[in-house]
């Protein structure tokens, strides 16, 4: 894993973050030690690397979609903006027309994407409901249907497949960060669902993979 220094060094490169974007970072990352000791949104050890394990890897989530002109993208779970936040700070440096709705069912942690949407002056959208309600159509998402669904440590693969699938548009793709058993849960998902998969190589851990995910479908029962 890489210090923080080297981590912002990555991304300001990788992703060629203006000095204004890193401001709004670093200004995410104060308001998140702030808040954390309240939510508990991340665990201490890694709040003291928070570039490396969160903000990098969040915005790795970014390197399949980079070259896009307009997306729609759903983070499902967002609790502490990650991915999402990250996402929607750096993803106008590199797609030029750009939206992101965070689903996230604590009211607190809404409260706190709120604060930071505000103090960081980034527009998102933010959905205080369950993923089930949103994609069950209990809750009126404002945007239809999207072209990515993203969610980082939420739920093993067959359950995020089942959430997202009824969110995406015809051409959509899921962006899942996974770690070492990454394997596992592919295979497990095989026997419910049919889909396109694509492994991208972590920027902040050697055993994790970003799954780029299309073509979801329920597996025919045999």
């Amino acid at each position: 894993m890489r210090p923080n220094r080297e981590a912002r060094s990555l991304l300001e490169s990788r992703f060629d973050v203006s000095r204004e974007t890193m401001a709004r970072l670093d200004r995410f990352a104060q308001i998140l030690e702030r808040w954390n000791s309240r939510l508990n949104l991340v665990s201490t050890e890694s709040l003291g690397r928070v570039w490396d394990r969160h903000i990098l890897d969040s915005a790795q989530v970014l390197d399949p979609v980079r070259f896009r002109q307009q997306l729609r993208w759903a983070d499902l779970g967002s609790g502490a903006g990650f991915p999402g936040m990250v996402v929607a700070i750096v993803g106008p440096g590199l797609i030029a027309d750009l939206s992101v709705t965070l689903v996230e069912s604590n009211a607190r942690k809404c409260a706190f994407l709120a604060n930071v949407s505000r103090e960081t002056s980034t527009p998102v959208r933010i959905v205080n409901a369950r993923v089930e309600e949103v994609t069950q159509g209990r809750v009126d998402e404002g945007d239809g249907e999207f072209d990515v669904v993203s969610a980082r440590a939420v739920a093993e693969l067959p359950d995020l497949l089942r959430l997202a699938s009824g969110m995406l548009a015809h051409d959509g793709i899921c962006l899942f960060p996974k770690g070492r058993g990454c394997d596992r849960e592919i295979s497990v998902a095989r026997k419910h669902w049919r889909f396109s998969l694509a492994r991208w190589p972590s920027l902040t851990d050697p055993d994790a993979r970003i799954l780029e995910i299309g073509d979801i479908f329920r597996a025919t029962s045999t």
